[in-house]
Parts: C-alpha cells; structure tokens; sequence
C-alpha cells in the first residue's frame, strides 16, 4: 500500500494542471514542482521544486457546531507505535461536545525555489482552502485529493527563480481529518476525551496544515494556537508567550531547530504543566493529563537523568528542550517520538521514555532521507533500551540480542527493506534493526571506538538527513574496515544468519 491517489484524483491533478497551464497567462516562466518525491513507500507524499526553511502558523481551534462524537479507531501498538506501558487500552470517552473539532489556521511557508517554478504543490488532506497569496499577491489555487496546486500571477515570478526565497500565504479551514494509515493505524487529528492530539508519522501532518510533508524537507516552526479556556494547547520546541482575552488563550510555540513534519505536534486539552531545567539548561515542559498524572510523576521525573545517560552514549543533546506529554489512556494508543517532548498514550515506563527520548537523537536530529530508512530510528532506539537495561537493570545486552534473535517476529524481512508501506512499523525494523547495531558493536570489538563511532554519527548529520547507504559508507570510513558480510548477513539478509555460541 501507498500514499498514492486513486485513479480518478491523479486524472484530476493532470486536468488542474493542464488548465493552469492554458488558462493563465503572463505566468511566470519556468515549469510546475513536482507532485511528489517518489518515496519508495509513499510516492505522491513530499513536493518537488522548493525546500521549506520556516512555517508560521497562526491556528484557532474550538468546539463543533454540534454534539455528534465521530468515531477515531484503535491504534495498532507496535514499538513506537507501541500502546501503553501495562500493554492495556480503553475507548475513548465520549464527551457531550468536541472541544476541539474545528480548526481556522493561517500558514505563512517560507521557502527556496530549487527549480525556475511555474506553480507548486503543498500537502493538504481535507481543510477547506479560502484563499493563497505568493509574496503577498493573489495566486491561483486548485485541488486534486491531497494536493493543492499553487500558481502565482506573473508579478512574483522573479521571486520564483531558483536559488530566490519566497513566501506563500494559505488560509484555511475546517474539521481536521484523523487518518488511517497502510497498516490500518490512525494518525492526523486524533480527537481525546477532552481535545485532540495532532500525530504525524508518517503521513498525518497534512490534517493540520498544508506542507511538504516528506522527512527530507526539514523547516523551522512558529506555531500560535488559540484554544478556549480552560484548554491547553501544547506543541513543540519553547514556549514563547501566553496570552488570555475574552475566554480564550494564545500559545506561541517555536522550534528554533529544523524539525521534520511527521515529529511535529499539536495536543488541546486539559493538561498539569510543569516547567524546569536540567542541570546542564536544557528546558523542560511537560503536560499531563490529570488522570495519568499521579503513575507518570516518578518515570517523568527521571527525563533528567536519560537525557545525561544518552547524552554520554550519543553525544550532546541536539536541542535546547525537552520533555513530554502524556494523554490518558485510550485517547491515543500509541507512543510517538514528536520532536522535544514525546507523546505518550497513558503513564510511560522507563524503557518506553528511554526508546523516545533516544528518537531525538535517531530520527528528528538525524532523520531519515526516505521511509526506507526508519530502521535507523527504530534499530537505535532500541538499543538505547538494550543499553539502558545493561546500564540499570542488570540485564546484559547479550541477553537482549539472544531475546531478539530468537524471536521469529524479527526475521519476517530484513529491517532495511520492508516489503510495503504497511511494514514499516512491524517487528524487524525495531528488533533486528538492534541487533544490526549491535552486530556492529561485536566487529569493532572495543567499546571506546563503537561509541566514538555514534557520537560521530549523530554530530555528521546532526539537524540533517541520512539514508543507509549514508550509514554504511560512514561506518566504513571511519572504521577502514569492509563490512559488507555484515550488511548482507544482518541488514539486507532473508534468512535467519548463525551466530557463535
């Protein structure tokens, strides 16, 4: 399964264009961007002809116009996308209102042309478009299913030139959509109990605002919600300002380091919050539903203590934030590494905070190039909680590879070659994508060199993108060794390859 449109609705984006193309005239020259980036899982998802450098977004959320509850699914847990740590879920509760079920946003993109551009396309799954400015002056704007077809008038086509920054205005609004994803699970808008959690991975960000949704295309954030009191709106990177007016609040949230739009979040509703620091000034918030407030205290309290133990395995911090926020059980079901402060579906243990919080390193500083390779997220988070067991526990990381490698989960296909879009999230990506790095490990065969190796790793790319060839190439590089028996056996192999007694 892929993130293609049917049939019909890549017609209709052929037709759009085609009309743009003859219907406009004194357009700028140059040609459309393209409607996608040919991931290998999700082709049509992501946009060609410009990098995004900065979103602002200016959002106001409020109740429906009526009372009706619309059903949002389960969620298949499954690591990351894992349920609660008692491995338990319950329904959502049913409130007589949603409090959070429409969305009014302003999107101001700001972005560079890679190409001479004629139009562009943007991101955007349901939503009702009022109207888009490119530099300020009216632009053309069509839909086909999840695309929106930006084309300015000529008065802007030098800023469309390719190496020219420009910016894009979108006006938007409606009742954002919960999406359901090849393997059946639900992200985008999910609605709580007493809000909504806005989760991205991998496709669902375009159910709040209209972006190059693909994890190449990394941007820095300004996000403004309004929300109604006694709602909370929390999001990523710092808390810049609060503001209250005839019933209502402001949050003004920024991520001040580019952040990949699957890891970005909104969470309404009724949350505790506490803000502090660490010892070193990272700055810490935390939200916390009142039910799951009193059984997340003591593993919340530990976010300190993980950052330093992963900051001496992985090198420094990547951002200057951190924290987490934790929904009641049920009204989402699994847990997310959203940039800065994980989402989790109830009260966390210990191994799941370790497995996000090692994500800041794994997957929003160093983020994939393609869907492809997630097992780079996946395979080191785990490792951090085979690291941190060893470390805490008493449970040595040869005892976590043995588990790992007995499990018949972990062989189903290798971790950097799901068979579709519907695996990306399943057992081999998580499991034995750790035992590739630990596998690692064994051949270096000195400590000291495997983590001078990861901490060099994460500083490379740090805020960038890798794929695995990326990663091979570098850890061959600096090792000087050929691995490529590894690789084969452990990465890329079908079969189950043997191991030493």
């Amino acid at each position: 399964m892929n993130r293609r449109t049917p049939a019909a609705t890549s017609l209709a984006l052929l037709l759009a264009l085609a009309l743009l193309g003859a219907g406009c005239t004194g357009g700028v020259e140059g040609t459309p961007g393209a409607a996608g980036l040919r991931d290998p899982y999700f082709p049509g998802l992501g946009n060609g002809g410009y990098d995004v450098t900065h979103y602002s977004l200016k959002l106001d959320i409020g109740p429906s116009a009526d009372d009706k509850r619309r059903p949002t699914g389960d969620k298949s847990p499954a690591d990351d996308k894992r349920g609660p740590a008692d491995g338990t879920s319950s329904p959502s509760a049913q409130p007589s209102d949603r409090p959070a079920d429409r969305l009014r946003g302003t999107a101001t993109i700001t972005a560079r042309a890679t190409q001479d551009l004629s139009a562009f396309h943007l991101d955007l799954a349901g939503l009702d478009v009022e109207g888009a400015t490119v530099e300020g002056r009216p632009a053309a704007v069509n839909r086909a299913g999840k695309e929106l077809i930006i084309r300015p008038g000529s008065a802007v086509e030098d800023r469309l030139r390719k190496g020219r920054t420009f910016t894009t205005v979108v006006r938007y609004s409606g009742s954002p959509q919960t999406i359901t994803d090849p393997d059946g699970s639900k992200e985008g808008w999910l609605r709580t109990a007493d809000g909504a959690v806005a989760l991205g991975e991998p496709t669902g960000s375009m159910a709040w605002f209209p972006g190059n949704h693909h994890p190449s295309d990394k941007a820095t954030y300004d996000i403004e919600v309004t929300v109604p009191d006694p709602l909370t709106a929390v999001s990523n990177g710092e808390l810049i300002s609060r503001r209250t007016e005839d019933g209502r609040t402001t949050y003004h949230w920024r991520t001040a380091e580019p952040m990949a739009s699957y890891v970005a979040t909104l969470a309404v509703g009724r949350f505790s919050t506490h803000q502090s620091a660490t010892p070193d000034g990272i700055r810490l918030f935390t939200a916390v539903d009142p039910e799951s407030e009193a059984a997340s205290e003591e593993v919340l309290d530990g976010i300190p203590a993980v950052l330093a133990w992963a900051a001496e395995k992985f090198g420094p911090y990547p951002f200057t934030s951190a924290g987490a926020i934790v929904e009641r059980t049920g009204d989402a079901e699994y847990a997310l590494e959203t940039q800065n402060r994980p989402v989790f579906p109830g009260p966390p243990d210990t191994a799941l905070l370790v497995h996000e919080l090692a994500h800041q390193w794994f997957g929003n500083s160093v983020t994939p190039k393609s869907w492809r390779d997630m097992w780079l997220n996946e395979g080191f988070a785990t490792y951090a909680e085979w690291l941190w067991a060893a470390d805490h526990d008493d449970v040595p990381v040869e005892e976590s590879f043995d588990e790992a490698y007995e499990d018949d989960a972990n062989w189903a296909f290798p971790p950097a070659g799901p068979p579709s879009a519907a695996d990306i999230s399943e057992a081999p990506v998580y499991g034995r994508g750790a035992m590739v790095v630990h596998r690692l490990r064994l051949a270096i065969d000195d400590d000291e060199a495997f983590f001078d190796l990861v901490r060099g790793w994460t500083e490379t790319h740090r805020h960038g993108n890798a794929s695995t060839d990326d990663f091979t190439a570098y850890v061959e590089e600096e090792t000087g060794e050929d691995l490529t028996e590894l690789w084969d056996d452990w990465l890329y192999g079908e079969s189950r390859p043997p191991v030493e007694d």
